[in-house]
């Protein structure tokens, strides 16, 4: 299995002027935002230069005390969902891995851990469609692949910017002028 960073999640102070300062230096754009898909969680809001990546950066409004760490979790590309199911199967035998969670966003396949020492981890594979984010549901690693697809599929069709992956990155391309 070869894993490609992805992206990171970082908790903040102020988000507006992080997101300022990210769009200004950066060149990034807004992705998408809106709270996380549970009861009182925080809004969350996704950043990308290039579209290719629906985010290359997160931020939550989260960070605490000025010692706390900034990172929520850091993200690895794989290129199959078999990848995915394998890493699953890793992580639930190994000792050092308290706790896992294999989670869909309807546009990436994913198994959340956290390393020995508390840093988040998420390794994921894309889906063939895109979905508004923030979105979030279970998925079950024991079904077969063909089987996890049609389940994530019917999870987010009704999203209403659902749609195939193609389509979401041939208008972010124009957006960001790559085309």
């Amino acid at each position: 299995m070869q894993v490609t960073w992805s992206h990171c999640v970082l908790k903040v102070r102020d988000i507006e002027g992080m997101i300022a300062f990210y769009t200004d230096m950066l060149d990034f754009v807004v992705a998408d935002r809106g709270p996380l898909p549970i009861p009182g969680s925080p809004e969350i809001v996704f950043l990308s230069g290039r579209s290719s990546d629906h985010h290359q950066l997160a931020m939550t409004n989260t960070r605490g005390d000025e010692n706390a760490s900034s990172l929520e979790h850091n993200a690895f590309r794989v290129e199959s969902l078999a990848e995915v199911k394998a890493m699953v199967e890793k992580v639930s035998k190994d000792p050092r891995v308290e706790s896992f969670m294999p989670l869909t966003h309807g546009n990436a396949i994913s198994v959340y851990f956290s390393d020995p020492e508390g840093n988040g981890l998420e390794v994921f594979c894309d889906s063939p469609w895109h979905v508004k984010q923030p979105a979030a549901q279970g998925w079950d690693p024991t079904m077969s692949d063909e089987e996890v697809l049609a389940d994530v599929k019917a999870k987010f069709e009704n999203d209403s910017e659902f749609r195939p992956m193609e389509e979401y990155r041939a208008a972010k391309a124009r957006e960001f002028g790559e085309v």
